[in-house]
């Protein structure tokens, strides 16, 4: 098929479905004003959630609709003031000159390395708090220090310094990740990869991969964020007789981002085999994580991060009941990577919803609320949730749902 755009796909193969678009409609749970905006080209870019759910309703792959046009996920923050990312823009991009130096000077004596390891600690737990606004104001400095800490190492501890460095800027991409600054967190990520060769270390280059495939998800480019996923874990799979826990766990997060791609392209098949893998990497692991890699997402990966994502794949398949029962094995309270975990008790809200069980769906929402208020409005998964619970409430609006819905930029 070669249809230039999402909207001549679309309508296509509806046709060769022998579907109407009221059908379409029906089985997909998309409104049939969008499904038609969508075919006429009238409504722009289409978000990912929304192509997936068609694509799942005309049994095809979510790329089949996407083709080249990888960034038809267009997400849009909640309308509320944007924190600024001046800031962290000139740490990520410094102006160089014609003599290739950089026009914002570093600073003459940046602390040691062991004194920046510590800050980049303390930022990565300011991060997983979901403190965003304290992130873009601790980021900026630590990454103009990392830098200069390379420029100024020894031949001893180049490689050292280019790991600390490795280490903050794939920091600073998560962050841009969720603040929906692409092309940002993209130059970071870039930064991030290439000094992780320099260090020679192959675990965090993993992990930097990994972050990668986070975000061309995030943009749509789920085939290739599987590919990238799929083929590095191939070539860091460890030897599990004598693997050490961060390489087994590196090789884990890239199963699980390769799942988390397959079943957003229909492609469930693919899925539990990689979840299976990745489970038995978990249970070889244990316990055993060191300290020194918590802060690389490598301390995150256990087997309630395998379970959460079985929950998530079955949420993206649209089986709201097979997500509460699998969430059942999840533990309850904040697990060693927050973040996952707040992005797990939303599948939960979503399937409350989704079984028009609003109440509870308000419950978790509220609760992710009082944790992580900063993280919950980045969340646009979180703002059609409420959204959904507004729309399909019978009564008046309690008070939790209009606090939700303020908080989220939704109208009532």
């Amino acid at each position: 098929m070669t249809k230039s755009t999402v909207g001549d796909r679309l309508a296509a193969i509806r046709r060769e479905s022998r579907l109407t678009q009221e059908q379409l409609a029906e089985r997909s749970g998309v409104s049939v004003e969008v499904i038609r905006k969508l075919e006429q080209g009238s409504r722009g870019t289409a978000r990912l959630d929304t192509l997936h759910a068609l694509a799942r309703a005309l049994r095809v792959q979510t790329t089949a609709l996407l083709g080249d046009a990888s960034q038809a996920a267009a997400r849009v923050e909640p309308d509320h003031q944007s924190l600024s990312l001046a800031e962290i823009r000139r740490a990520v991009v410094p102006v160089r000159g014609l003599n290739n130096v950089p026009m914002l000077a570093p600073p003459d004596e940046p602390p040691s390395l062991d004194t920046l390891r510590a800050n980049l600690y303390a930022a990565d737990r300011v991060y997983n708090a979901g403190d965003y606004a304290a992130s873009l104001r601790d980021l900026p400095p630590l990454l103009l220090n990392a830098r200069a800490a390379v420029s100024l190492a020894s031949d001893e501890r180049r490689a050292e310094a280019y790991d600390l460095f490795a280490r903050t800027q794939r920091l600073t991409g998560g962050l841009l990740i969720q603040l929906r600054a692409d092309d940002l967190a993209q130059t970071a990520l870039s930064g991030a990869l290439d000094a992780a060769q320099r260090s020679d270390d192959k675990v965090v280059a993993a992990t930097v991969v990994q972050t990668m495939c986070w975000l061309l998800m995030r943009q749509g480019r789920i085939s290739e964020a599987a590919e990238l996923a799929v083929t590095t874990a191939d070539e860091v799979e460890p030897r599990f007789s004598r693997a050490t826990a961060s390489e087994l766990a590196a090789w884990g997060w890239l199963l699980l981002g390769a799942a988390a791609s397959y079943a957003r392209d229909n492609r469930p098949d693919a899925v539990g085999d990689l979840v299976d893998a990745a489970a038995s990497a978990a249970v070889r692991i244990g316990e055993r994580v060191p300290d020194s890699d918590r802060l690389m997402l490598v301390g995150g990966f256990d087997t309630a991060k395998v379970q959460m994502q079985r929950v998530e794949a079955a949420a993206v398949a649209g089986d709201a009941g097979r997500v509460l029962k699998l969430s059942e094995l999840v533990p309850p309270a904040p697990t060693t990577s927050r973040s996952a975990w707040r992005r797990h008790r939303l599948d939960v809200a979503w399937a409350y919803a989704d079984l028009r069980r609003y109440g509870k769906a308000t419950v978790v929402l509220t609760q992710l609320r009082d944790m992580a208020p900063t993280w919950l409005r980045q969340q646009r998964y979180a703002r059609d949730i409420v959204d959904r619970i507004a729309a399909g409430r019978r009564r008046a609006m309690t008070d939790e749902l209009a606090k939700l819905a303020d908080l989220m930029g939704c109208s009532r």
